[in-house]
């Protein structure tokens, strides 16, 4: 059995480069840096300069570069981690898995079945590369227990993520990856594409713990003003939500 080198990282983070996020990513590097994190994952919503951005500069704060996208699908949000181009939103969840595939990326499901936050319904997943079981931005753990028993029952690797919009958020939840490492392998050496191939055999383990109820609420809250404003200066659809006191 080869020797494995294990990483951590959170792979669903917003920065001020989406319409609800607040902090410059050189902040969020700083604080995944100090917190012990190896990488970080900025997944702006349909908008990916920042995160190149950060991929570029995550070396400086001893950070693995993984760039990528939260984009919107004509069915709910899907995590293309790993990718340098952000595919076009609006497309059918089949047609957006597959591009980021092209595109050399992990998709990954987030908080799938919660309508409130746009995520997928289960009858539409029907092929992914990995689902987030744990997002510490839940509200209760209902969800996060129907997401992990629906990608254990489907055998898909599992994340645990996040989804910061505030600094202190950041890595609240997260995901260790065991990377099978090589004789005179070290973590200098691990790569993004060393990253997302081992994301997608499944090997990871999840870590954290909920962020706490009223900084969830917080969060809600101001990125539903921001993201009115947003669709209506860019004139896309609105999609009806659910409350969340009725979408755990």
């Amino acid at each position: 059995m080869s020797p494995t080198l294990t990483i951590s990282v959170d792979p669903h983070v917003h920065s001020d480069g989406s319409y609800d996020g607040h902090e410059p990513v050189e902040l969020i590097l700083e604080h995944a840096a100090d917190i012990g994190l190896d990488s970080v994952v900025i997944t702006d919503h349909d908008e990916i300069e920042q995160s190149l951005r950060a991929a570029e500069l995550a070396p400086k704060y001893d950070l693995i570069g993984i760039p990528g996208v939260e984009v919107s699908t004509a069915h709910g949000h899907l995590l293309a981690i790993g990718v340098e181009e952000c595919p076009s939103s609006g497309k059918s969840f089949e047609e957006t898995v597959e591009t980021v595939r092209e595109l050399g990326g992990v998709a990954a499901v987030p908080h799938p079945f919660q309508r409130s936050r746009h995520g997928v319904r289960k009858r539409r997943i029907e092929d992914c590369d990995a689902v987030e079981v744990y997002n510490s931005m839940l509200f209760t753990g209902y969800r996060n227990r129907r997401a992990r028993a629906f990608a254990k029952r489907h055998e898909y690797p599992k994340l645990g993520a996040s989804d910061a919009h505030y600094l202190p958020n950041v890595g609240r939840a997260y995901t260790e990856i065991a990377i099978e490492i090589e004789h005179g392998m070290t973590e200098s050496d691990i790569t993004c594409e060393t990253v997302v191939g081992a994301l997608s055999e499944g090997s990871t383990s999840i870590q954290g713990k909920r962020t706490p109820i009223h900084k969830s609420t917080k969060q809600y809250a101001k990125g539903a003003v921001r993201k009115s404003s947003y669709l209506v200066t860019s004139r896309m659809p609105v999609v009806p939500t659910v409350p969340a006191s009725m979408d755990r």
